[in-house]
């Protein structure tokens, strides 16, 4: 008996400790819908959740002196629950208030403070708590080895908790499910101890609500490719990923390539002004589906390839490009020969936020953004951002996306859900394979949504005849999606979106 009351206040600060960590991880997930998953998102949510365990380091020690009874202790368990709970009503509510409000730098800093500061406070006033009931119960134990004891488990939990929200819970249950499980998980700790102590609770909250905006984050790998130093030109961190531009032989051709931490996201031959990158000469494919554009919007900077060439269709009026490092367009003009046209309007901010509070419509909207499957942008993989970019076209628009993947069918398939979620917004859309068909093969796969019910004629001479090769073989690269039963595949939203976990099964 005397062992078994040892370990209980151990195991409940492994639970706790593993719930702070749940809530640290899953943090990003809510606010990068709203700020992007950026450095100052990243940093206020560890500064934040920091500041509140330190504090409440030091309140609950000195509460713990004042009255060190368990009924106090499983009582801050219970609060700390429903605060937790509630998390979810302030994120369904409050936060887009607060995504459309403030800015990208101090709003992750503003919107973690208010979603995330007390819950952590008050679970951080556990630990001191715990030892002090730990040596009134046992005196001869020590209070080192006591205090030693009682951290120990709760870091093993924190790690717990870290290990389990990215291998398990992200992959399997939606942002909703895991706060609110976390929450109930607390309260019933609490709980549990009163109802054994025969004190009835009047009162319940529970608020079990599905949340509308929570997408997901970048797990950026740090390692970067190794550059032959001979070709290196330019090496500097960015605000969000470390940028390399460097020269190399591609295709026996000179080329300039532009580089995030290890992710190629773009190239220029030095010697012409042809694209470098198959995918890339596919945004053509316009002609079939509107051919009279008049204003595009390009998601995604890169090396500004594709803005480039749009800038080449005389009936384009303008071209605006949503790229939020801060630095691209200036290293587009100095070593990629982005030119100096007034047509070209570039936006340093969030693609999805640009279209939120954009009025624009547009006859072309290509998002150039997933270029890399080890940092796969998870809010522009979603059903939510789908609807936005549709919402943003003109009657005959025509949205285009460039993902990285293979057509193998065998569920669970990256490739498959984003074709099920972007037919859910757009039901006339169609989705090329730059290389071929061949299902094993990872690729480049243009996905194309039209804001219309227009079918089209693959078979027309304009199509068969067309000088440009990439509308003239556009049937050959088309999808046959006729045998496919896309109730194997899951739908992509803001509150579920397993893209790590689905891309680590196309880079295994």
């Amino acid at each position: 008996m005397i062992k078994l009351k040892k370990i209980i206040l151990p195991g409940v600060v492994f639970i706790t400790g593993g719930c702070v960590l749940v809530l640290e991880v899953i943090a990003t997930r809510v606010l990068s819908p709203y700020f992007g998953n950026t450095i100052y998102t990243v940093s206020s949510i560890l500064g934040v959740i920091l500041a509140a365990l330190s504090l409440g380091y030091y309140f609950g020690g000195r509460l713990a002196d004042k009255r060190p009874k368990e009924a106090w202790f499983y009582a801050i368990i219970l609060i700390s629950g429903l605060t937790v709970i509630g998390l979810e009503a302030i994120i369904i509510f409050l936060l887009p208030i607060l995504g459309d409000l403030l800015s990208l730098i101090y709003g992750p800093l503003i919107a973690t403070s208010i979603l995330f500061f007390l819950p952590a406070l008050l679970l951080g006033m556990l630990s001191p708590y715990a030892i002090k009931l730990q040596s009134q119960a046992f005196p001869e134990e020590g209070i080192g080895a006591i205090s030693g004891t009682i951290f120990f488990w709760s870091t093993f939990g924190s790690i717990a908790g870290s290990l389990l929200t990215g291998f398990i819970f992200i992959p399997s249950f939606g942002v909703d499910k895991i706060i609110i499980g976390t929450g109930v998980l607390l309260t019933l700790a609490g709980l549990l101890s009163f109802l054994k102590n025969g004190i009835k609770i009047k009162y319940f909250f529970s608020v079990f609500l599905i949340a509308i905006f929570v997408v997901g984050e970048f797990f950026v790998l740090s390692a970067s490719r190794r550059i032959d130093s001979n070709n290196f030109i330019y090496s500097r961190d960015g605000v969000y990923e470390k940028l390399f531009v460097f020269d190399r032989q591609y295709k026996g051709r000179p080329t300039r390539f532009f580089q995030q931490d290890r992710s190629n996201s773009g190239a220029m031959y030095l010697d012409s002004e042809d694209l470098v990158f198959d995918y890339t000469k596919y945004y053509s494919l316009y002609k079939i589906f509107n051919p009279e554009m008049k204003q595009a919007l390009v998601i995604g900077g890169g090396a500004y390839s594709i803005p480039k060439a749009l800038l080449s269709e005389p009936s384009l009026e303008i071209v605006d490009v949503a790229e939020i490092e801060p630095s691209l367009y200036e290293l587009g003009k100095k070593y990629f020969r982005v030119p100096l046209d007034g047509r070209l309007k570039n936006q340093i901010i969030d693609g999805r936020r640009w279209l939120k509070q954009t009025e624009k419509e547009y006859d072309l909207i290509f998002s150039d953004v997933y270029y890399s499957l080890y940092s796969l942008p998870v809010h522009f993989t979603t059903e939510e951002f789908f609807k936005l970019a549709k919402s943003r076209l003109s009657g005959n628009g025509v949205f285009m996306a460039n993902l990285i993947g293979n057509l193998d069918s065998r569920p669970p398939s990256l490739i498959f859900s984003e074709m099920k979620t972007l037919r859910a917004v757009f039901p006339r859309s169609y989705f090329f394979a730059v290389n071929s068909p061949d299902p094993k093969r990872t690729q480049n796969i243009i996905f194309v949504g039209l804001n219309n019910d227009r079918n089209i004629d693959f078979s027309d001479k304009f199509v068969t005849e067309n000088e440009d090769k990439i509308i003239s073989g556009a049937e050959s690269k088309l999808v046959d999606l006729s045998k496919i039963d896309f109730n194997l595949y899951t739908k992509l939203t803001d509150n579920y979106s397993p893209v790590e976990y689905l891309t680590a099964r196309v880079l295994n």
